[in-house]
């Protein structure tokens, strides 16, 4: 079949396709998908399917990440799935599917020559898998093992009063003294390292929408930057425009599913960020001689899931997951105990989520598009945006529905059957907004219950970013797109700004004291403030939660081998910045911000920027390589910080450096048809091909390239 009149490059390298209808569009996707992106799609099906150790290293850390997916078992239930796919979206899915394996049997990249590896033909079993984990990968495991902590601070001997504060509201149901029985399992994979090959690593990210009485075009103006790992090539994100006879649709998209996640059609314009949505519960199992114990005396047989795990040149390895209709068992239930069994609500969906994404390729009103988008089964922040003026806010994600009182944060009894799941909250009671009076609509991962009729959020990130988008909006109505792009850029820290009305009086007259003093809050490349105030920010965590709390060894512990500092620090900050705390056992809260001071200033300043320069490694070779070769760039320097509206992370986490940073930029004014964006990269994942980092300097200095639907444009081969 010749393609070359129907997909082709604009000047930027982005891939346009053109067909007949959207099945035949969507099917050209996969085709671009397998010909820009095969390598990385295969490389996420090969660990989705926890079959690393075979196909690419036999080294004991990639078997325990092969463990961790075949735990998850997102293969499973795939089948059932697929039956569910409305006709629409299975031919849509059959159409994509066919695409990539044109691209694959036209070309397979070479990478996986040197593994010996011939991929099988992608399925629409592949597609489901993609989806799932893309909605779980990092966002939704940080919130289980936020839970995780829970028991282990239990276990070290907490007290109440502590416990209460640093989770207020969201511990009912606490048994401590069962609790403590708990027997946990050595952690099957440090969380990081699963993200050494491949697997994209999102944590965060900001979208908001403003409406046309405050834009200066009188349309509505929507903004999207998702924050994910930036120091990996090629990018998670594959921009693509799609045109059909009757209609148009473009955006960002992720290789391997058929699916315009962010973006606008000629009517309607939808962006999307993590939610922390409370959808991973652990329940208390009593076992005994590989049973499980139910109310009011029964004992049940666990159900014994075998894999076997084929290892590169080495045996393979057999292991048995006892899985409940509570989910999976961290432990062996014939050794007498009590070990915890965990779910995760999406873990057996696809089919709702993708019909709901294709469909609203052709959704023409907010409130259209937030019924669709709504029913998707993995959490999303979603903002919409339509050219009638109207803008929206809707949640989605399969909420469990639980017994009154418990908020699903709290590990309960298992064998009590009014601790069990009853069903899932509908789309309609999820945090939701319409046409806000303030003529804005902002979220950035913090806690938004206040606009649903139900809870989902136990614990999320602060909203200190939100904070400082929404004022910048509300003082501004004549808001362009130019605007919106500064407001990408911004590196102002209204957390530091709270901080700094405690510390400010306390510091020293000596160089160091002076900078901090005058610093701006402000996050540049250049700032010395920023530094001696993130030196400070650390040392304050050490005196509080480690010399008073849990132990500078757990602190240091949990910094450097989890992102629980980094994602729900809004829990310790609440304490930090409180009057008089329990955390600060006898001691004045004045007391320890000086002592922390005193430690932070002894150093003498740098700029922010110097230990914020990473390089970009390839996903496959991960910087193994020499750097002549071309497959890693950089190094580029991450501005921002964990509170800013750039969100700029960059820290060691078991053993490689870790970076979180908006990797995809998007802004759309409703009154043209047209999308502004930049890439932490370029569309393709060939390390020879001119796309390969091409948005890269665009990225770095704010600039942002137009995707369109004009005929006019210069039209570049796709190859």
């Amino acid at each position: 079949m010749n393609t070359s009149d129907k997909i082709w490059r604009d000047k930027h390298g982005v891939c346009h396709v053109e067909g007949k209808d959207k099945t035949e569009v969507f099917g050209l996707m996969g085709y671009a998908h397998g010909k820009d992106r095969g390598m990385q799609i295969l490389l996420m099906r090969i660990l989705g399917q926890g079959r690393a150790s075979e196909i690419l290293d036999s080294s004991d850390e990639v078997l325990e990440i092969d463990k961790f997916f075949r735990r998850m078992n997102w293969t499973g239930s795939t089948s059932s799935e697929i039956e569910k796919f409305s006709p629409e979206a299975k031919e849509v899915t059959d159409a994509y599917c066919e695409g990539i394996n044109r691209a694959l049997a036209e070309k397979i990249p070479w990478e996986f020559k040197l593994f010996g590896y011939k991929p099988e033909p992608w399925c629409a079993e592949d597609v489901i898998l993609i989806s799932r984990m893309i909605g779980y990968l990092t966002l939704a495991q940080s919130q289980g093992e936020m839970e995780r902590l829970l028991i282990e601070f239990v276990q070290a001997g907490m007290d109440e009063e502590r416990l209460n504060e640093l989770f207020p509201g969201i511990l009912g149901g606490l048994d401590i003294d069962l609790v403590k029985k708990i027997e946990l399992a050595e952690r099957l994979v440090a969380p990081t390292a699963l993200w050494n090959i491949a697997a994209p690593l999102m944590m965060a990210s900001n979208n908001w929408a403003v409406s046309g009485k405050k834009t200066t075009s009188g349309k509505p103006i929507l903004s999207n930057d998702p924050h994910l790992e930036v120091n990996r090539l090629p990018n998670v994100w594959y921009e693509m425009v799609l045109k059909t006879k009757d209609t148009y649709a473009m955006g960002g998209t992720m290789p391997g599913a058929p699916a315009l996640l962010v973006g606008r059609n000629p009517d309607l314009a939808w962006s999307a960020t993590y939610t922390f949505m409370d959808g991973t519960d652990s329940w208390i199992e009593k076992c005994k001689g590989g049973e499980y114990l139910r109310e009011p005396d029964q004992w049940i047989q666990f159900t014994e899931r075998e894999e076997i795990i084929k290892r590169k040149k080495k045996d393979p390895v057999k292991i048995v997951f006892y899985e409940n209709t509570h989910g999976v068992l961290e432990g062996d239930p014939n050794r007498q105990g009590y070990y915890i069994s965990t779910a995760w609500a999406p873990a057996f969906s696809g089919a709702v989520t993708l019909d709901s994404i294709i469909k609203v390729f052709d959704a023409k009103t907010v409130t259209e598009g937030m019924d669709l988008l709504g029913r998707v089964e993995t959490s999303w922040n979603l903002l919409l945006a339509d050219k009638d003026g109207n803008i929206g806010y809707q949640m989605s994600g399969l909420m469990p529905r639980r017994r009154e009182g418990v908020s699903g944060f709290v590990p309960l009894p298992g064998w009590e059957e009014k601790n069990d799941w009853q069903g899932f909250e509908k789309p309609e009671d999820l945090p939701r907004c319409y046409n806000p009076e303030c003529g804005y609509f902002v979220t950035t991962n913090q806690d938004l219950n206040e606009y649903g009729k139900v809870n989902p959020i136990n614990v999320g990130m602060g909203p200190y970013r939100s904070d400082r988008i929404g004022k910048l909006l509300s003082e501004n109505n004549e808001i362009t797109r130019e605007y919106m792009y500064k407001l990408h850029y911004d590196v102002y820290s209204t957390q530091a700004e709270l901080y700094m009305k405690i510390l400010g009086p306390l510091l020293p007259d000596t160089k160091q004291g002076e900078i901090l003093k005058t610093w701006d809050f402000e996050y540049s490349a250049d700032s010395e403030g920023a530094y001696l105030f993130d030196r400070f920010y650390k040392e304050l965590y050490l005196e509080v939660f480690g010399k008073h709390g849990f132990g500078t060894e757990a602190v240091e512990h949990i910094d450097k081998h989890t992102g629980m500092f980094n994602d729900f620090y809004i829990n310790f900050d609440r304490i930090l910045l409180s009057e008089n705390s329990s955390w600060f056992g006898n001691r004045k809260r004045e007391d320890l911000y000086l002592r922390a001071a005193e430690k932070a200033l002894k150093e003498p300043p740098e700029k922010w920027g110097n230990a914020r320069k990473v390089i970009m490694k390839n996903i496959l070779f991960d910087g193994k390589l020499p750097k002549f070769l071309g497959f890693d760039r950089g190094p580029i320097t991450i501005i921002g910080s964990l509170a800013t509206p750039h969100q700029g992370q960059v820290f060691e986490s078991a053993g490689r450096q870790t970076t979180f940073a908006p990797s995809f930029r998007m802004v759309t004014d409703l009154s043209t048809d047209d999308i502004y964006t930049n890439l932490a990269g370029g569309p393709s994942d060939r390390r020879f091909s001119k796309w390969y980092s091409s948005d890269l300097e665009n990225w770095i200095s704010g600039k942002y390239k137009k995707l369109n639907i004009n005929s006019d444009q210069e039209k570049l081969p796709f190859k």
